[in-house]
């Protein structure tokens, strides 16, 4: 039996993959009306009260799946633990903050328990088809990446002022570790930051370059303040992959001008949430493609010079 917490957006996309992959699930959220409204839509009931309530009332799973708002990552995550759940998926980033996933992580280690965190890019059809053809290439040996935000519309959504503060972390990262996740994470960075926003007064203009654990140079660059989009360039000895949008992939080969569409075994990222059905897969199968939240607080010193 899978315990799924929350019953948002998130939470209904879990649910399903869960139900085509026939797997047993129980679902907790915490209002009456969004417990209504999952019930509802996905046909499977949710019920509500909250995760503390559902933990006084029943023994806790041995797998869980945490899909609760930004701000209750850490919080639910720790609730589990200290319940004795062995095995638990929480969404990126794996809390609200930086604090928040070092907590989080000494907790998994102390209860010897092991914390995933769902970064669904890395399960992208696109990066799967990548990574198999940055294998054949012999490795990448450059890269670039854009983790522009639309402000004009973050500014507008719903979510707390907290949860805006750490949108670097909370969005951003999602392009930042799909980079990364393909070109190797950063062994030396030089990094530049300037300006902000009043949502987001860390900064909102960053730029900056480096060289990958693998020996890739690489570089980046982001304006909230201005029109763009994510996108990610790898380049290989023989092929520029492109993504833009980042669930399409494009090539331009060596020696050529002609940019091409790449075809996708895709039919999952169609039919569901792009990557979700092959994340879960990974979690339910131990898969080393998941990032633990052992490695999310190694990468924290990058985002933190990123974010400087």
């Amino acid at each position: 039996m899978i315990l799924l917490v929350g019953a948002g957006y998130m939470a209904k996309e879990y649910a399903k993959v869960l139900k085509a992959m026939k797997l047993p699930f129980v679902v907790v959220g915490r209002s009456q009306v969004s417990s209504d409204t999952f019930t509802a839509e996905i046909g499977v009931k949710a019920e509500s009260g909250g995760l503390s309530s559902w933990l006084k009332k029943n023994e806790v799973t041995d797998k869980a799946i945490i899909a609760v708002t930004e701000d209750q990552l850490g919080t639910a995550t720790a609730e589990l633990l200290n319940s004795g759940c062995k095995n638990i998926l929480v969404e990126k980033p794996g809390g609200l903050n930086t604090d928040d996933i070092k907590k989080v992580a000494q907790l998994a280690k102390n209860k010897k328990a092991k914390v995933s965190v769902g970064y669904n890019r890395r399960f992208y059809a696109s990066t799967l088809a990548a990574l198999n053809l940055i294998k054949k290439d012999g490795g990448v040996k450059s890269f670039y990446f854009d983790f522009t935000e639309r402000s004009y519309i973050v500014e507008k959504l719903a979510q707390s002022d907290r949860i805006k503060r750490e949108w670097f972390i909370q969005n951003s990262s999602h392009v930042i570790d799909m980079a990364f996740f393909m070109g190797g994470w950063p062994k030396k960075l030089s990094t530049y930051k300037k300006s902000g926003l009043k949502w987001h007064p860390g900064g909102s203009v960053f730029s900056g370059a480096g060289i990958s654990e693998t020996g890739a140079l690489f570089s980046y660059h982001a304006n909230w303040e201005s029109a763009g989009k994510w996108g990610i360039e790898i380049i290989t000895s023989k092929t520029k992959l492109m993504f833009r949008p980042l669930e399409k992939l494009q090539i331009q080969k060596y020696g050529s001008m002609v940019v091409e569409d790449y075809p996708l075994e895709d039919e999952l990222d169609t039919n569901f949430k792009p990557g979700l059905f092959k994340q879960v897969k990974a979690f339910l199968n131990n898969q080393k493609q998941l990032l633990t939240t052992e490695e999310q607080v190694k990468h924290l010193g990058t985002y933190l010079k990123i974010r400087n």
